[in-house]
């Protein structure tokens, strides 16, 4: 005798694509969404242990949803399976998938947008830091860019993206980030406006450079939420911009981002760890311009220092002078143009 279901709202998602009566069908189309995930062997046995409370695992899930938005033709976000928030959905873990990291960012993008915080309040976790930072460095990189949704994305509308991250910029300067309002405004804009577009439809040249602009945006508002205050928020998109700017295969954007995650863990006492973060950011960014290397070099001198090492710092230090009299010759991101002599002086 069959069990009754549980997870109406799966059951619900499965008829309106059509697998109400093709659980095998949507076992396969699952398996073949997450082929880069390994060799899965899902089956009909599968889906009716799913719609009777059993939890598949978060990179399952994702895979749920991308094949779901496939059949029709709208985005569905893992929160509208019904097994319940993820278990790495709102934290500091480093999203192991592409869908993984735009599901956590529209999760925790709401919350800030509605003003919402978890009941218990998450303290920087450096552990996690460490975890981003190899996931970064050493996940292969991902075989895509592109996504098949319900809303195209141009390259013009990437553009304006760029612009927005401009605006708030400014914006931050002129009323500075204390204040949740500035963040909620920003977060709101994130989740009418980027969200979709990150759901949607895009070729791989135009998928990169969206995912590089997502980054963008997201360590904007890491930045604004560590300048409140706000750590565990910051690292969150810290380490979602990380996984983005992965998939946008934006090497030095990432290893700007693990820079800016090593400069908080100094500024809260994880020194040790901050340095093994900036030394990963080092050895990512390659060979990078002079200006980006002087910056990285400064970041882990200043870690060193601060945990007592000092051959460490002085090595460092030496690097990140070096890097600064080349700056000339090749310009950097604009990202790295605030960077200057006086910043060798103290914390970045």
């Amino acid at each position: 005798m069959a069990r009754p279901v549980t997870n109406a709202a799966f059951e619900g998602l499965l008829s309106a694509a059509g697998y109400g009566n093709g659980h095998a069908a949507f076992a396969r189309q699952l398996n073949h969404a997450g082929r880069d995930q390994g060799a899965w062997r899902y089956d009909a046995a599968s889906v009716y242990w799913w719609l009777r409370g059993r939890r598949p695992g978060d990179h399952v899930q994702a895979a749920m949803a991308e094949t779901l938005t496939r059949k029709l033709g709208r985005s569905v976000a893992v929160t509208e399976l019904g097994f319940g928030a993820p278990d790495s959905l709102g934290t500091c873990v480093y999203p192991a998938s592409v869908d993984g990291a735009i599901n956590t960012a529209e999760h925790i993008w709401t919350r800030l947008a509605k003003h919402l915080h978890p009941q218990v309040s998450e303290a920087f976790d450096s552990g996690k830091a460490l975890q981003a930072a190899l996931g970064w460095r050493y996940d292969p990189s991902d075989v895509t860019a592109s996504r098949s949704g319900r809303q195209q994305v141009t390259p013009t509308d990437v553009q304006s993206l760029y612009a927005l991250a401009d605006h708030f910029t400014d914006l931050d300067r002129r009323h500075g980030s204390g204040s949740p309002r500035t963040r909620s405004v920003m977060a709101d804009f994130l989740v009418r406006q980027v969200a979709p577009m990150l759901h949607g439809s895009y070729t791989e040249a135009v998928g990169r450079d969206l995912m590089r602009a997502a980054a963008t945006l997201c360590g904007q508002l890491a930045f604004m939420s560590y300048d409140a205050g706000d750590h565990s928020t910051a690292q969150q998109h810290v380490t979602i911009a990380l996984r983005l700017a992965k998939a946008a295969d934006d090497r030095l954007y990432g290893a700007h981002l693990l820079a800016n995650l090593a400069t908080q863990a100094v500024h809260l006492g994880h020194s040790r760890d901050a340095a093994r973060l900036a030394e990963a950011a080092i050895d990512g960014a390659g060979r990078a311009p002079a200006a980006v290397l002087a910056r990285l070099h400064a970041t882990a001198a200043t870690a060193y220092g601060q945990s007592g090492e000092r051959r460490g710092c002085q090595l460092a230090l030496a690097k990140a002078e070096r890097a600064l009299d080349r700056t000339g010759a090749v310009p950097g991101p604009r990202w790295v143009t605030y960077f200057s002599p006086a910043h060798l002086a103290g914390p970045h």
